[in-house]
């Protein structure tokens, strides 16, 4: 048997049911919508109406704030690295980076890039190449004899007027 040979028994999927095609079909005039109305006739959407009650989601506040440009880091936690390190998923000489994370199994390589965490031990001097990390985290990496590199911060935003100090003494 291959792939391709593969079928469904006979009976097992249901046609599709033809509305509005005649007496005889038994979904024929109205097509099971019933007589009259508004949910009788087409284009029509009533989905979180409630029979005039202010619906649930005008009766609920609304909360919070999503930014648009956000950042999503993936996080890795110190213990998570060293156990990495003593299972040899991970090698303590060379440098690691997103790739070598994601290939070890510790990050999905999705998102914006990886944030270190404090959370666990870390004993094996490494060389980390993240794009942020928290003090702590820091810390207890170059306490090991280890060292995170972060990325270079973006440029500050360029001013396209003089500052109102400036203009007034012009």
């Amino acid at each position: 048997m291959r792939l391709n040979e593969i079928s469904d028994n006979p009976g097992a999927r249901k046609g599709r049911m033809r509305v509005g095609r005649g007496i005889g079909s038994g979904k024929g005039k109205t097509a099971g919508r019933g007589v009259k109305g508004q949910k009788s006739r087409t284009g029509v959407s009533v989905k979180g109406f409630e029979g005039g009650q202010m619906p649930i989601h005008r009766r609920l506040p609304k909360r919070g704030f999503k930014p648009l440009f956000r950042k999503e880091f993936d996080e890795v936690n110190l213990g998570k690295l060293q156990e990495a390190v003593d299972s040899g998923r991970i090698s303590a000489d060379a440098p690691i980076t997103q790739d070598v994370l994601a290939k070890a199994g510790l990050v999905r390589g999705r998102k914006d890039g990886v944030r270190l965490l404090a959370k666990g031990e870390l004993k094996a001097k490494l060389n980390l190449q993240v794009t942020g990390a928290s003090k702590a985290a820091i810390e207890q990496v170059e306490a090991a004899g280890g060292s995170v590199t972060l990325p270079p911060p973006p440029p500050a935003p360029v001013r396209k007027m003089k500052p109102k100090s400036e203009r007034a003494a012009a």
